[in-house]
């Protein structure tokens, strides 16, 4: 993770934990029994999301175990939450008592419907050392019986074949209350907003009019040049797009103003690419409010997400065929095909997520996804067509059990799966899928591509891929790609005739070329054994390993990546599923530091 980077504040499930612990039973006595909050604020520790210890953890949630079972102290433990939110430092009072309400009905549902003991429940939100979160782990998906075909390796095209070029979005985050002008520095989890506040003395900078290099999101206008500038830099053969539309304001959302935001940025992307390009949409995290908040398809009722899915079939309804519609609004996900030979797979990455708390009721292959996509895959094989997988969540940062499972599966079927696209993270990067019998062939790459979204400290930016094309023994293999970034440096701040001060920003400026991954690496194709080749560049020469952590960050970092930090970051290159050492034993580092890594990539 990069250095500098601010968390969000804890996840109000932990608030409500905490909440138990401080607001016990009545004592048999009469007494009131010693408040968990009062003895943290007389020892002063420090209970940020980043260092809750165990013990902590497991203490409040067996309090909260104990008060659930009587309905009117669950009342109250939501009430206090807000408090003890507060008294704790563990956000603005402000932020503590409206992201308490918010969460409040829907944590404490799956909470009465869990049957976590405290420390599977302190796996999920402290690490795997405090406990084993998958409680029905290990559970495996069923592949069918039949045998897996030789696989040939891939070879590059010729010269002069098809390329299919394809535009890639992610992670917008299209923050309504931007506010030029406003402190881009605050305590707040997003600042740059009309009601932040400067609560940091020593900083005077402010919101810049095409974005900010701090914890904040996009302004409209920013959004809509950037369509602006894809729709010039066309044409596209389709367009693949993995969600995370709405801001960071995790605490204050509402669903109305979640679909207003998703009907907003679906007709944009329509008005500015045209009726004639087809977009592939792929549901993100922050989509739902709460943020995170995904039951499986059993949970119904005001619960449920089907007033986030309807409105996402009747949006994306120009680009997506009856019956993608009817996967989707059953549980977000969908295949399609995209041409003759090519199949696309959108997967509902949130049924992965360790931070959706509906889980914690049954994380065993919600709504079934993994058994779908085996189908799907094994019919493909079954027509010789390829299949791209596109998603929010990168499967490396899933559930252990999700994320081997799925594994498996790309193992099964690497003839067959011939890309792998997500966001989430922000910035540029990539996972790496090996045989599972030695984990030395690279069979797989999960590419990861940057936001547009400037959170955190970043310029805006967007991905191109080269596909090999439509043709009859096209590999559909990634052949190149390119990133594309808005300078906030210029467009911010450039000096012309028109400003009467002699600068300010660019009324219309453009999204420039920062690299192309063919020529920053001297690579032919993008397959996986060439990013494993790459890899292994990175640990022989740290001049190549600090030019991809300059593009990782699209080219705005505060300092470089060396020991402890390059080492991580391979780490995570080279380790496509979760929780998985071996990957890692050659560079000196443990499950522990492999675990911290995985978990400060997950704030997104």
């Amino acid at each position: 993770m990069r250095p500098g980077v601010q968390l969000l504040p804890p996840p109000p499930l932990l608030l409500l934990l905490l909440t138990a612990a401080a607001h016990p039973l009545p004592a048999e006595d009469g007494g009131s029994a010693l408040r968990f909050v009062d003895v943290a604020s007389a020892s002063r520790v420090d209970l940020s999301w980043r260092n809750v210890t165990c013990w902590v953890c497991k203490a409040a949630f067996a309090a909260l175990d104990v008060a659930l079972m009587r309905e009117a102290n669950a009342e109250r433990v939501a009430q206090a939450a807000g408090e003890v939110c507060a008294r704790l430092r563990l956000a603005d009072e402000r932020v503590c008592r409206q992201i308490t309400e918010l969460f409040r009905d829907d944590v404490l549902h799956a909470l009465r419907e869990s049957v976590l003991w405290p420390s599977e429940a302190c796996a999920l939100l402290v690490g795997s050392d405090c406990g084993r979160f998958d409680i029905y782990a290990p559970w495996n998906v069923s592949l069918p019986p039949v045998p897996k075909p030789p696989v040939v390796p891939p070879s590059p095209p010729r010269d002069g074949s098809p390329r299919s070029r394809v535009l890639f979005l992610t992670d917008v985050h299209w923050d309504q209350a931007y506010a030029e002008g406003s402190p881009a520095d605050c305590k707040d989890p997003l600042c740059c907003r009309s009601d932040s506040y400067n609560q940091v003395d020593w900083s005077r900078r402010t919101a810049g009019h095409w974005g900010t290099y701090s914890k904040c999101d996009l302004p409209l206008r920013t959004v809509e040049n950037l369509l602006e500038n894809v729709a010039r830099n066309g044409p596209w053969d389709w367009v693949y797009w993995t969600g995370d539309i709405p801001a960071h304001n995790v605490w204050a959302q509402t669903r109305s103003q979640q679909l207003q935001e998703l009907k907003v940025v679906s007709q944009l992307i329509r008005k500015y690419l045209g009726t004639n390009v087809t977009v592939y949409p792929a549901v993100g995290n922050h989509e739902s409010t709460p943020v995170n908040s995904f039951p499986p398809p059993f949970v119904s009722g005001n619960h449920s997400s089907s007033w986030l899915y309807d409105t996402m079939a009747e949006e994306w309804a120009p680009w997506l065929p009856p019956e993608a519609l009817r996967t989707l609004r059953m549980a977000g996900f969908y295949t399609v095909q995209v041409q003759p030979g090519l199949r696309v797979v959108s997967l509902n990455m949130n049924f992965c997520a360790r931070e959706n708390f509906w889980l914690m009721i049954n994380s065993t292959d919600p709504a079934d996804q993994l058994q779908w996509l085996i189908e799907v895959l094994q019919q493909a094989e079954n027509k010789g067509e390829k299949v791209h997988i596109i998603g929010h969540i990168p499967p490396g940062l899933c559930l252990k059990s999700w994320s081997w499972n799925y594994y498996h599966i790309i193992n099964r079927y690497e003839s067959t799966v011939v890309g792998q696209f997500f966001g989430h993270t922000h910035v540029d990067e990539f996972q790496m899928f090996y045989d599972e019998e030695t984990l030395t062939r690279p069979l797989g790459v999960a590419f990861i591509a940057p936001s547009a979204t400037t959170y955190i400290n970043l310029n805006p930016g967007y991905r191109v891929y080269y596909f090999d094309g439509n043709y009859p023994t096209s590999s559909r293999m990634v052949l190149d790609h390119e990133t594309y970034i808005l300078n906030l440096t210029e467009a911010n701040n450039h000096h012309h005739a028109s400003s009467v001060a002699g600068a300010g920003p660019v009324p219309n400026p453009k999204w420039t070329l920062l690299y192309r991954a063919s020529e920053a690496y001297g690579l032919k194709t993008l397959f996986a054994a060439d990013l494993d080749k790459l890899i292994g560049m990175f640990l022989a020469d740290d001049q190549v390993f600090q030019k991809f952590w300059y593009l990782n960050h699209k080219g705005h970092i505060s300092e470089p990546c060396k020991d402890t930090c390059k080492l991580t970051v391979i780490c995570y290159l080279r380790t496509g599923r979760y929780d998985d050492p071996r990957q890692c034993e050659h560079l000196g580092l443990g499950r522990r530091e492999m675990a911290e890594a995985i978990r400060r990539k997950t704030v997104c």
